[in-house]
């Protein structure tokens, strides 16, 4: 199969690269289930951007500046906040139904979330996530130029390298990717002149995550055996608020329920100390402190007092209120028998968010060309040591659009002759067990380890146990044929790595990663950078 370009992922970025090329350009989309299947589509929240004249980009590039760390490339949050109100624009024009506000200068109801000096948050609701993609997937669905490949998984890049002895000065190239239609198990070789890592982040590789079990950080695992450097995998951002029950799988309280006044307060099991507000002994800020500092102090409370949670009351507010801006948070919890109208919510943290990736340049260029890092798979900078809440969907947009226009400002060369993917010497597995069994310890000790408080030795514990873990999965890999889930594991596994030796090379306390042994933070700030040896 021939494509001027593949893109893998079909969250906000990869759709917003495909809308963009699809007028001159053949693209096909390759998607590990069905297209709403991604993060993007649980996003609650909403896209930060500057649409009121009470409001400046120097302002909005401040915000996130602080909630970096120290560690935000500036040159990439301004270009990123000052191309935000075309994405929003954008966005609007394609018929995104953001919630309307006949007072607001644009029309529409900004909100403010953690982190933000100005009410910046356009959304939908607190479903804005799912209102853009089913916009965008209308607009995919019917473009001629775009091919779907839904229920279909990523395998590895085809480089340069694959192809037979390279010129010693001949720089690899990127010329396409293995594809496996998960329903036949059958593997397709795609070729493609441009392709777009858009796979989204990691949360799968922690036991407890807001992201849908499609974030398996597949393409910064893929990038990286491809000789693509990966940078500040150390920052994993935990969301504060996800909702704590026991049939309730990965559903997050959105952050705009402390924005509009909602209170973390201790639970009944903290004895005397129940109903008491405990935000303000941690930070001036209280609620609206940046996520960071709210996921550790939720840790603390928690571990402190023996606690499964605490709880966020927002039941002050007016009914009507809650149930017009959180229809969605109101629906679920009710049918788990909580009235947020009358009731606290309880709440854990929650692995949510990797800000760290494949190291890109505000075009989406990766290291290898021909090869493109899109959304939360890449690290242009912007997020620096902890992420600014809403700023991740405005990257998506605006570096989709960046990544489209230089892949368009290129003259079409065609792609070589590319080999099939061979499976001559493997067998089908015996006991796939096994995969089940490495998944679970991964997911076990990368959250007791690798969590939201680390030490040197919690880390050196992991970075042990997935050496012995990445030669079993290894030697599966070579002798099995692949499945989806074996796929995700090697993922996974890889991707764990380059958090924990991210994490050990860190020799200070910034933002998302904190560490017991060394929690001074260090007078200048450093982004960590990993390369891969080559192969």
């Amino acid at each position: 199969m021939k494509f001027d370009v593949a893109i893998v992922g079909s969250g906000l970025a990869g759709l917003s690269v495909a809308l963009h090329l699809a007028e001159s350009r053949k693209v096909a989309i390759i998607s590990k289930r069905a297209l709403l299947d991604g993060a993007s589509n649980w996003a609650q929240g909403g896209i930060a951007a500057v649409l009121d004249s009470g409001d400046s980009h120097a302002q909005h590039i401040s915000d996130t500046l602080v909630a970096g760390g120290g560690l935000c490339d500036e040159g990439a949050t301004r270009f990123i906040v000052e191309h935000g109100r075309e994405a929003i624009e954008w966005l609007i024009g394609l018929g995104v139904p953001f919630t309307r506000d006949a007072s607001a200068e644009l029309g529409f109801h900004l909100t403010r979330e953690g982190g933000h000096s100005q009410r910046r948050i356009i959304h939908a609701a607190d479903a804005t996530g799912h209102a853009v993609q089913v916009t965008l997937e209308q607009k995919v669905r019917a473009h001629p130029n775009i091919t779907l490949f839904e229920h279909h998984c990523a395998i590895d890049v085809i480089t340069t390298d694959k192809l037979g002895p390279r010129p010693a000065n001949a720089q690899p190239r990127c010329h396409g990717l293995y594809v496996q239609d998960v329903n036949s198990g059958e593997v397709h070789t795609m070729a493609a002149e441009h392709t777009v890592m858009a796979t989204g982040g990691a949360g799968k590789v922690y036991l407890y995550t807001t992201n849908p079990d499609t974030a398996s950080g597949d393409g910064i695992a893929m990038a990286w055996r491809a000789g693509c450097r990966v940078s500040n995998m150390e920052f994993i951002q935990f969301h504060p608020t996800c909702l704590y029950h026991p049939y309730a799988k990965s559903f997050l309280i959105t952050e705009a329920i402390r924005g509009e006044g909602g209170l973390l307060k201790l639970p009944p099991e903290a004895g005397a100390s129940a109903g008491q507000r405990f935000m303000l002994a941690h930070d001036e800020r209280a609620e609206l402190a940046p996520r960071d500092v709210v996921a550790r102090a939720i840790d603390f409370e928690i571990k402190k007092r023996g606690l499964d949670y605490v709880h966020l009351d927002i039941s002050h507010k007016p009914a009507d209120f809650l149930i017009s801006h959180f229809p969605t948070i109101y629906a679920r919890c009710l049918e788990l028998g909580i009235d947020i109208t009358k009731q606290p919510i309880p709440i854990v943290p929650a692995a949510h968010y990797t800000c760290g990736g494949v190291v890109t340049d505000l075009f989406g260029r990766t290291d290898l060309p021909g090869l493109y890092a899109v959304g939360e798979t890449a690290c242009t900078g912007l997020h620096g040591a902890n992420r600014l809440a809403s700023n991740s969907l405005l990257e998506c947009v605006v570096i989709g659009r960046a990544c489209a226009q230089d892949i368009l400002a290129q003259d079409k060369e065609g792609t070589p002759f590319l080999p099939d993917w061979d499976e001559s010497r493997v067998t089908d597995a015996d006991e796939e067990v096994v995969i089940a069994h490495n998944w679970d310890e991964l997911r076990r000790f990368m959250w007791n380890y690798v969590g939201i408080v680390r030490t040197t030795k919690r880390l050196e514990r992991a970075q042990h146990r997935l050496a012995l873990l990445k030669e079993e999965i290894d030697e599966y890999y070579r002798h099995f044929r692949i499945t989806s889930d074996l796929l995700e594991l090697r993922n996974l596994v890889e991707v764990a790595s380059l958090i924990v030796n991210s994490a050990l090379q860190r020799r200070e306390s910034r933002g998302l990663h904190f560490s017991r042994d060394y929690p001074a933070t260090l007078p200048k700030a450093l982004p960590t950078v990993l390369t891969p040896e080559r192969r």
